[in-house]
């Protein structure tokens, strides 16, 4: 039998029993559209991961400290992490890091950064904020703007200077309405004069910097913190090509003011962003393959359901298969006809999934940036490839049972089912 027959056949037989053939459907329906929806949200979450890399800007290298530890790799930096969060202070980065850096004929500028948390208060408003000290170089190299008043300068930051500028929804919740440049705020008992609000940035890698406080990195480690090392420090590049080459001049720099001989226990972490995007690549892809082996135990099963219907099909159809083979049928024929019933099923199911998968992930884009996120709305072609060819193998994984059943029944015995 031509294929083209099968098809409409099948096409035919389909239509007889709608219910059946919608629920056989619905189940591979579903299983495609979770693919569809995987493929998509997987890459709106890497293009908001990177939209949120490129805000600090393609052309810096991050250094971080790090505590040493005797694994490799990925073990080693959650370990590392963990140790981090749980309370262990790295203490050796410090100023003369930062400084040496600069010196490194690539690199144009950079800026040493810490994190503190304090109670701010105005006349009768307090507000717990996180107070984040940098270097006045903070703001040429960042992709923060003044929305009012001005940043504090290199002067302000060596001699300590008793300055803040306001992350603008810290400086709506104290001074709501009033204009916060010039006033004076009181953080652990000492009175800072407010120079200046931030534009709205929102949260960027967890860090929602319209909340937090801003003042020289002198200041909130002597005033403040008591301290005089930093947590991270960023440095700007002239030629983004050389990134690579600058890192490991960083790294020699360090270890040679850190006392460090072996690399494997460097107390420090240097990240170029195409590091940090290769990086965000290789979890995403990560987290889209688990997603997809759970999609998969939903299209087994509705592959299964597409096994017992095929059965029922034979067993409702043993008088017909035996009339056909009577006349001349032969195996392979009955094996296409059937063949071409489970694959068509699933196709279209596949149809209807990539259909529902596509609006179920305009729709998560239609929310994600209506919350605020940088989310791109993209359907990539492989996921129709992989929706297609799950479809077209689970068709046939599941359709060549009952098919061979069918081929191989006696025609005498068929005939007598009638």
């Amino acid at each position: 039998m031509k294929i083209v027959e099968s098809v409409k056949l099948s096409l035919k037989l389909m239509a007889k029993n709608k219910m059946r053939t919608g629920l056989t459907v619905l189940g591979m329906l579903i299983g495609i559209a979770s693919i569809m929806i995987v493929f998509s949200t997987g890459e709106g979450i890497r293009s908001l991961i990177i939209g949120q890399i490129e805000a600090f800007g393609t052309n810096i290298i991050q250094t971080e400290v790090r505590v040493p530890n005797d694994k490799k790799g990925m073990e080693a930096e959650r370990e590392s992490a963990e140790a981090i969060v749980g309370g262990t202070q790295v203490t050796t980065m410090k100023e003369e890091d930062l400084e040496d850096i600069k010196k490194i004929s690539n690199v144009a500028d950079g800026y040493g950064a810490i994190l503190g948390q304090e109670t701010i208060s105005y006349l009768n408003e307090t507000k717990k904020v996180f107070l984040f000290g940098v270097s006045s170089s903070y703001i040429d190299i960042d992709k923060t703007e003044v929305d009012k008043g001005y940043f504090f300068s290199d002067e302000n930051d060596n001699s300590l200077s008793q300055v803040v500028v306001l992350g603008s929804k810290v400086a709506e919740d104290i001074f709501k309405d009033e204009d916060p440049v010039g006033k004076m705020v009181t953080i652990k008992r000492s009175r800072y004069e407010v120079i200046g609000v931030l534009k709205e940035r929102g949260a960027t890698f967890g860090m929602d910097f319209d909340t937090m406080v801003v003042l020289p990195v002198k200041t909130l480690q002597k005033k403040i913190m008591g301290i005089d090392y930093y947590m991270y420090m960023v440095h700007q590049i002239k030629d983004q090509e050389l990134a690579e080459e600058t890192a490991d001049i960083m790294r020699d720099v360090l270890r040679e003011n850190h006392g460090i001989s072996n690399p494997d226990r460097d107390d420090f972490k240097v990240t170029t962003m195409n590091e940090m995007m290769d990086m965000t690549k290789t979890i995403t892809n990560g987290i889209t393959i688990l997603l997809l082996l759970i999609v998969a135990v939903s299209l087994v099963v509705g592959g299964v359901g597409i096994l017992n219907v095929m059965y029922v099909i034979v067993s409702e159809r043993t008088p017909e298969i035996g009339l056909r083979k009577a006349v001349g049928a032969r195996f392979k024929d009955i094996m296409t006809q059937f063949l071409v019933e489970s694959v068509l099923i699933t196709l279209i199911g596949a149809v209807g999934g990539m259909i529902l998968g596509i609006a179920f992930s305009f729709l998560v884009c239609l929310v994600a940036n209506y919350l605020g996120l940088e989310w791109k709305f993209v359907v990539p072609l492989k996921s129709f490839v992989v929706s297609i060819l799950f479809a077209i193998f689970f068709g046939v994984i599941f359709g060549i049972f009952p098919a061979r059943k069918a081929g191989k029944l006696n025609p005498v015995e068929a005939l007598r089912k009638e």
